[in-house]
């Protein structure tokens, strides 16, 4: 009963290391400070403000600003308000949604997807950078490991 008691404890422990982690990495502040790195030099237009549009906008496909709301973390109107400094920047333009010709859907134009392409290399970049001083193979079998997480845990 003991081992089994111990057992219950140290995977419990396993569990409070994991939550913190995750509770750092999901901080708005630290998205927030992240973003503003990618982003820097990137233009006017792309800011830690933007850059959860044009990367949910890449993620997803076409969405409407409503659509898209939960995902950025903002309300409808402040996906618009973002949406509308991407589209004067020529990253995102508006089209009619074909299945409600009302409602209008953002999408990513080509020098939009050019630059979420640019803003994931940085992001990839900045990750094996911080990386760096891992032992071989570790983050190989951490990125597998992660992605297990993700698909198979709690988020899945």
């Amino acid at each position: 009963m003991r081992c089994a008691r111990y057992s219950g404890e140290v995977e419990n422990e396993v569990g409070h290391e994991i939550a913190a982690a995750l509770g750092i990495l999901l901080r708005r502040t630290t998205r927030t400070q992240l973003h503003q790195q990618l982003t820097e030099g990137m233009g006017e237009a792309v800011d830690e403000l933007t850059y959860p549009v044009l990367s949910a906008l890449a993620r997803t496909g076409p969405r409407s600003a409503a659509d898209l709301a939960p995902d950025v973390g903002v309300d409808r109107s402040g996906v618009t308000r973002r949406a509308s400094r991407l589209e004067a920047a020529g990253l995102v333009r508006r089209e009619a949604d074909p299945a409600d010709r009302r409602a209008q859907l953002l999408v990513l134009t080509t020098q939009g997807q050019r630059a979420v392409a640019e803003l994931r290399e940085r992001l990839a970049a900045h990750i094996m950078a911080s990386l760096s001083s891992w032992p071989p193979g570790e983050a190989e079998a951490f990125a597998r490991q992660l992605r297990r997480f993700t698909v198979d845990g709690p988020f899945g």
